[in-house]
């Protein structure tokens, strides 16, 4: 479809599709162009744009709830804008494969139950103190780059255009999260400190981030396998914790199956906050 035709059809559903996010800059794919396409993934397709969807809509839930809680104002901002990017990301991923389903990225996320959602576990585990969440973010979206990169080449389009729009604000959030690693860990004894303790609470969960699963392994030339971005992953974040004075910790990994339904007991909390609103008030809209 033309973008004047898609523009006259996104105006034919007035504020059907209104969403505090809907505005996107540029010319780059919005959540509203893929529902107007209409055009429905496979199966398998559906259901590995879920497991990415999932992980941004989590992750922005995270995120967000740093707004107003910030140690700095510009802080406060960043985070919020962040937050909002990956919205973005969930919003695009889960429109897509709502389509497959005849549901909206709303039905996906607010009507499912907690052994319904694929997302990993890094994503789901609390903010903690602001050296968490920086570790959270650098774990994260150093991943995030990587995959999206290679995403971008995917044989299939919609995924193949997400992730290209995906890929340069994730590779903000990387800049940034690299930049607070490399500070608090030079920074105060306190700061190092607090930063090791980030590290060893968090790196139980990397190991799940590169296990192929089968929603991958189906999808040849159209889903990354990310056991494939592990050695580049490795690469650059040692890199990083290396300049930061800071070391990989050797702590076990956790038996995470977050892809399989199985998840933490951090995501029902979460999904119980995100979801009451919308489940009290079943098809109210604004």
């Amino acid at each position: 479809m033309k973008h004047d035709e898609l523009d006259a059809a996104l105006d034919s559903f007035g504020d059907a599709l209104a969403s505090a996010t809907r505005v996107t800059p540029g010319n780059a794919l919005r959540p509203e162009d893929i529902a107007v396409d209409g055009i429905a993934p496979g199966e398998d397709v559906a259901q590995y744009a879920l497991t990415l969807g999932d992980d941004a809509l989590i992750l922005a839930q995270r995120v967000a709830n740093w707004i107003s809680r910030a140690p700095e104002l510009e802080e406060d901002v960043a985070l919020g804008n962040i937050a909002l990017d990956v919205l973005g990301h969930a919003r695009s991923f889960l429109t897509y494969a709502g389509l497959a389903w005849d549901k909206t990225e709303d039905d996906l996320a607010y009507w499912r139950e907690e052994e319904e959602f694929t997302s990993l576990w890094i994503v789901e585990q609390p903010n903690g103190h602001f050296g968490v969440t920086i570790v959270r973010q650098l774990i994260v979206s150093i991943f995030q780059h990587l995959l999206y990169q290679k995403l971008a080449t995917s044989q299939d389009e919609t995924l193949a255009a997400i992730a290209a729009k995906a890929v340069k604000e994730v590779d903000y959030h990387r800049d940034h999260a690299i930049q607070w690693t490399i500070r608090l860990g030079q920074g105060t004894k306190e700061s190092a400190e607090k930063m090791r303790h980030a590290l060893e609470i968090l790196w139980p969960y990397v190991d799940e981030m590169f296990r192929d699963e089968a929603v991958h392994q189906n999808l040849e030339s159209i889903a990354v396998l990310p056991s494939t971005l592990r050695e580049a992953w490795q690469e650059e974040i040692s890199a990083v914790l290396a300049e930061a004075g800071l070391e990989i910790p050797a702590t076990g990994q956790a038996m995470a199956y977050g892809r399989r339904g199985e998840h933490s007991e951090h995501l029902g909390y979460l999904l119980a906050e995100m979801q009451v609103l919308a489940r009290k008030h079943p098809g109210a809209s604004w």
